[in-house]
C-alpha cells in the first residue's frame, strides 16, 4: 500500500525558539512543516509550496499580524490558526471576523495545537468541495505525489521533483482535475489547453507513454493512468484537492 503525502502546515512567529519547536513537534507527529519569521518569508513559501495551514502569531515583530491575515484571507482559503497574547480578546475577536478558523493563546501546549490543527484540516477539507468551485485551484495530492499549479512542478512524498515537460504537465493536471472518469482524446486534448495554450504533442497517446514512466512503478500495468479500451484514459486514484 503507498504512502500519502500528509499536511504542509506554515508557522509564521517571530520567536525562533518557538518556530523550532513546533516544526520539530509538527513533523515527530507525522506533518510536514515549514516555518517563516516574518511576512515576506511567509509569502516566499507560499509561493513555492502548496500549504494546508496557516499558524500565524498576530504580534510579530514590527508588523500588523492581522493585516497579514487578512491579505492571506483575501487571497486563498488556506486555513488560520491564530496565536495570540492571553489579554488580547480585542485581537482574537478581530481574526475570527476575517476568517481565521481558530485561535491559541501563549504560553500555550504544542498538544492542544495539534488537536487544534486536526480539527480544522478535517472541518475544511470536509467543506472544501461544496464552498470553495469558484476559488483556484492550488494543487493536486494523490498517493504519494503533489502537483503545484502554481509552480508547475511535481514533487514526491521524501520530496525528490520529478520532471515534467509541459505537455506531461498539462496533460497529468488536467487528468487530476476530472479523477476517475473517462476522458477522451479529444476531450483530454482540450483540458490541456487550459493550464497553456499550446500543447507542445497533440498525441495524448505519446505523452501518456512519458507520464506513466515518470510516476507509475510499473508503466506495463499502470495504476494510476488506465486505458479505456477505444475511449481514451481514466485517472483511477483518489485525488485530493487544495484551494
Amino acid at each position: 500500500m503507498s504512502e500519502t503525502i500528509p499536511p504542509h502546515i506554515l508557522v509564521v512567529d517571530d520567536d525562533a525558539q518557538i518556530r523550532a519547536l513546533l516544526e520539530e513537534y509538527l513533523r515527530d507527529n507525522g506533518l510536514r512543516a515549514s516555518v517563516a519569521a516574518n511576512g515576506s518569508e511567509m509569502s516566499r513559501i507560499l509561493a513555492d509550496e502548496a500549504i494546508d495551514l496557516v499558524i500565524l502569531d498576530l504580534r510579530l515583530a514590527g508588523e500588523d499580524g492581522m493585516a497579514i491575515a487578512r491579505t492571506l484571507r483575501d487571497s486563498s482559503a488556506i486555513p488560520i490558526v491564530m496565536l495570540t497574547g492571553v489579554r488580547d480578546e480585542a485581537d482574537r475577536v478581530m481574526g475570527l471576523e476575517l476568517g481565521a478558523d481558530d485561535y491559541l493563546t501563549k504560553p500555550f501546549s504544542p498538544r492542544e495545537l495539534l488537536a487544534r490543527i486536526r480539527t480544522v484540516l478535517r472541518r475544511t477539507k470536509g467543506a472544501a468541495l461544496s464552498q470553495a468551485r469558484d476559488r483556484k485551484v492550488r494543487a493536486y495530492r494523490f498517493a504519494e505525489f503533489e502537483l503545484n499549479l502554481r509552480t508547475r512542478r511535481l514533487k514526491h512524498l521524501d520530496g525528490r521533483p520529478v520532471d515534467l515537460t509541459n505537455g506531461e504537465f498539462n496533460l497529468l493536471a488536467a487528468l487530476l482535475g476530472a479523477p476517475q472518469r473517462v476522458l477522451t482524446r479529444d476531450q483530454l486534448l482540450e483540458a490541456s489547453r487550459v493550464y497553456d495554450n499550446e500543447v507542445y504533442d497533440r498525441s495524448i497517446d505519446v505523452q501518456v507513454a512519458r507520464l506513466r514512466r515518470k510516476i507509475e512503478a510499473d508503466p506495463s500495468e499502470p495504476r494510476f493512468i488506465v486505458t479505456a479500451r477505444g475511449v481514451g484514459y481514466t485517472f483511477d486514484c483518489a485525488v485530493e484537492v487544495l484551494y
